[in-house]
């Protein structure tokens, strides 16, 4: 276990003392931009986020709890004075739904929750407007382990791409967005799927929440997804000229949680990494990429 993920755990058995919770058999399911761990004695799911994140983690809880109230099918929060803070991470609690052996929910299903999700009226909690690129642009600058030239470049693409977005005309509209929306970030509950992780909910364009399935071809999305995806949506944003410009902020957008954990030591990252951006840097628009 690395000294990372060593702190993180103590941070959790932390909040466990705290709420009168159990930690036993503590169980990670996911260390990636966020970590995921399993509290199995009590059924419950902790999210464990950078301390400079709360804002965001706090606004999530909120609007998960307004969506919920709503009827959108999203993942129900333990009811606990959220986030906790437990420095140096802020730490978030939620019910657990048991993934069964089979197929995640499909692209077809995140659209119908995004279609419901676009016509609810705005919600009571304050969402900061979409900005494209933004943690992008802090990583990198912040980055020890890119390369001078890598750095270049990837400025240089995101200042490209920010160029190409400010010119773009969003025939649906703007209004709440989930900001990550792909069929990764949904889950079954028994027979009906969640959409979760609200961390980069804001205001913004609704193209946004279609794009990154459209990016998924990246990951081997196929045409018949896509099109089932739009299909239940209601809105097929192929034809639509600024679909390249906001797969093409995907594709960057990506990179940032690979670069903090290159900055880590995490070799698998490293390795992602460089052959993401080599892909980048030579136009292979056609290279499939791993999730990990």
């Amino acid at each position: 276990m690395t000294t990372t993920y060593a702190v993180q755990e103590d941070a959790i058995r932390d909040a466990c003392r705290t709420l009168g919770l159990s930690a036993r058999g503590l169980t990670p399911l996911r260390r990636h931009a966020t970590s995921v761990y399993l509290l199995p004695q009590d059924g419950i799911v902790a999210r464990v986020s950078p301390r400079d994140q709360r804002e965001a983690v706090a606004r999530s809880v909120a609007l998960t709890r307004w969506l919920a109230g709503q009827g959108l099918a999203v993942p129900e929060t333990i009811n606990v004075p959220q986030p906790i803070e437990c420095p140096p991470y802020t730490i978030t609690l939620w019910t657990h739904y048991p993934q069964p052996d089979g197929p995640p929910p499909s692209p077809e299903h995140l659209g119908a929750l995004l279609r419901q999700l676009h016509n609810l009226p705005q919600p009571p909690v304050k969402l900061p407007p979409y900005q494209p690129l933004a943690t992008l642009q802090k990583t990198v600058h912040q980055s020890t382990a890119l390369s001078s030239s890598d750095r270049s470049w990837l400025q240089e693409a995101v200042a490209m791409a920010l160029n190409a977005y400010s010119h773009l005309e969003f025939p649906l509209g703007e209004g709440l967005v989930h900001g990550d929306a792909y069929p990764g970030n949904t889950l079954w509950n028994g027979t009906s799927a969640l959409l979760g992780d609200w961390d980069e909910a804001a205001f913004g364009p609704r193209e946004v929440d279609l794009a990154n399935t459209f990016q998924g071809v990246r990951f081997g999305r196929t045409q018949q997804e896509l099109t089932a995806f739009a299909h239940a949506y209601g809105y097929d944003p192929a034809q639509w000229p600024g679909l390249t410009v906001l797969t093409r902020i995907r594709d960057l957008h990506t990179l940032g949680s690979f670069i903090r954990r290159t900055d880590k030591g995490d070799g698998v990252a490293v390795e992602q990494l460089t052959f993401r951006l080599n892909t980048l840097r030579s136009g292979d628009h056609k290279a499939t990429w791993s999730a990990h």
